[in-house]
Parts: C-alpha cells; structure tokens; sequence
C-alpha cells in the first residue's frame, strides 16, 4: 500500500510512504502568483509528482491522509483564505484521480507521537528517531513540515488497522 501523507499549504509538503519505509519526500510544489510574487500551491505539478508515483506501481492499493485544517486564532484573513484555497486543491486532485483521501486532525496524530503542546521542530525530531535512515533529509529547521508530513503517514500507516 502506499501512503501518500500530505501537510497541506504553502509551506506544507508530500510524503510517499510504501511499506513501513519512506519512499519520497518533497516540499509543496508552488508558483509565484501576480504582481506582488505571492506564492500559491501548484496544482498541476502536485498531480503530476503524485501521477509520477503511483504510475509505477502495480499494485494500485493508494491511501490518501491529508492534515485536517481550520481556521487558527490570531491568523489574518489572507493567509486563512490561502490555506484553504491549498486545502481544497489537495481535496480536487484527489477527487480527480479517484484517489481515497483520508483526514486526520493535527491533535490526533500529534498526541499518538507524543507532540501535543511542542515547539514546531519537535516533530522533526520524532522522525528522525523514528526514521534515523531520513535523517539527512531532515537537517535543517524548515524541513519540519516534511516531518509533519512522514509523521502524518506514519500515523495512518501504525493505525490503520483499527480503522478498518
């Protein structure tokens, strides 16, 4: 089976999780939009990472685990709006490619890794202890949302059983 476990937004990222093992992770794929150099999630190159993935699989066994997001107190209307415009792009990719598209809230997956009330980077941590192999990967302070994503994949990948 393999998981596709995606922190959503600008700054979020994908990661391919096959077999109890990394496969990939990459940064949320963006382009710059207007005047102003803003940066918006890439919609066609996201389907085009993800079509690159799963074309080479035989076995056609695909979960879909996407961060459960709201709104956050104190966060402005723009970035709100940006984050669920990025959201709701994961969710039409998705849709489109008949991909099963799970979601996790960020208290569920974070208490199960024992993250609850943590500095962002605490999760990097927690991957590299759990995936040591990845560590290179993981060595700079912003890789922390692709920790979020390992983690999240992670997460469906040790829990799934009791869901089904």
């Amino acid at each position: 089976m393999l998981i596709i476990g995606i922190d959503p937004g600008i700054s979020g990222s994908i990661c391919f999780f096959e077999d109890g093992k990394i496969i990939d992770v990459i940064e949320m794929p963006t382009m710059t939009e207007g005047k102003k150099s803003k940066k918006q999630v890439n919609g066609s190159q996201i389907y085009n990472e993800i079509l690159k993935r799963i074309n080479k699989l035989e076995n056609k066994d695909i979960r879909v685990i996407v961060e459960q997001v709201s709104a956050m107190p104190g966060q402005g209307v723009t970035s709100m709006f940006n984050f669920g415009q990025s959201y709701g792009i994961l969710k039409g990719i998705c849709s489109a490619m008949q991909l099963p598209i799970h979601f996790v809230r960020p208290a569920k997956w974070k208490k199960y890794f024992n993250l609850i009330n943590s500095e962002k980077d605490a999760s990097r941590t927690r991957a590299i202890e759990i995936f040591p192999y990845y560590s290179s990967q993981l060595s700079k302070k912003k890789d922390a949302n692709k920790a979020d994503a390992i983690l999240i994949a992670f997460f469906y990948y040790e829990t799934r059983k009791i869901d089904e």
